[in-house]
């Protein structure tokens, strides 16, 4: 529950009475609420503020970034901070609707749109979360080089110190910088699964809690293909509009790694031996 002094600082800073406050479901990391006041409504995210450093500042960040192009909607940031004990973002809340075939279409070429925005390294301003996992973003001039250096060897060495051993990694790594296509960079969303897109009430896209980074566009396919949840006309609305590299079926468990090691991470289980099978692949 929204407690009573957050509530009391939210009014007082942004100018609002709060009429009613309800919990959103979706939030694992943080608490999520959809807020009512007399003339708008809000989402506001609330964890502990020693939780997780910066990251609804980082958050922010990304949604800035995303919004920035113009190539998809993202919900427009009031501000962030943190009051006691507790830390928040505050969102503008957009209301639902349903997903039909235009939707998917749009999403598709929106995020063809926006994986076309560029710049000339890999990387990002500052390095953020994946989930409660940080995410690092040191630039680098290759596909290759970012998705071993940033991605995958922070994963593999956490794993390490959790009890989770994996062999013969540098020929792996080798192998997988043979694999990976010399692209420019991508603004891409970073962790999209469908947890993190909204369907609004003019039935159009919405893009929420990012990992962003200038990465491999493939990526946010391969995410999206993991966990299910994406219909199959994104994927030809998306060719249409920004088509992939030849091959890139074969490498949708690489980039797929990346996320199943930080769900190895998170929660071990089933997701150590899926990992060890997808290098195994390769």
């Amino acid at each position: 529950m929204l407690s009573v002094k957050l509530k009391t600082h939210l009014e007082e800073g942004f100018d609002f009475i709060i009429k009613s406050t309800q919990g959103l479901s979706g939030g694992d990391i943080n608490s999520v609420y959809h807020i009512k006041t007399k003339d708008d409504q809000f989402v506001v995210k609330v964890n502990r503020a020693d939780a997780f450093p910066e990251m609804f500042q980082k958050e922010a960040k990304g949604l800035m970034a995303l919004r920035d192009t113009g190539s998809i909607d993202v919900p427009q940031i009031l501000g962030f901070g943190d009051f006691e004990d507790s830390t928040y973002l505050l969102l503008e809340y957009k209301e639902p609707g349903k997903a039909d075939r235009q939707f998917w279409e749009l999403f598709g070429h929106q995020l063809a749109t926006l994986h076309q925005n560029t710049r000339e390294k890999f990387g990002f301003d500052e390095d953020n979360y994946i989930g409660s996992l940080p995410q690092y973003n040191r630039s680098t001039s290759s596909a290759s080089e970012f998705f071993i250096e940033q991605r995958l060897k922070p994963q593999f060495e956490m794993a390490k110190t959790r009890g989770f051993n994996f062999n013969n990694l540098d020929d792996f790594y080798k192998k997988v910088g043979q694999l990976i296509p010399d692209e420019l960079p991508a603004l891409i969303h970073g962790d999209l699964w469908s947890g993190n897109y909204l369907v609004t009430s003019n039935n159009k896209p919405c893009l929420i809690d990012p990992a962003v980074a200038y990465a491999t566009r493939e990526m946010d396919l391969a995410m999206m293909k993991l966990f299910g949840g994406f219909d199959d006309r994104m994927l030809k609305a998306y060719q249409e509009s920004f088509p992939l590299e030849d091959n890139f079926e074969e490498r949708i468990p690489l980039w797929q790694l990346y996320y199943i090691l930080a769900h190895v991470n998170l929660f071990g289980g089933h997701y150590y031996s899926r990992a060890k099978e997808i290098m195994a692949c390769y």
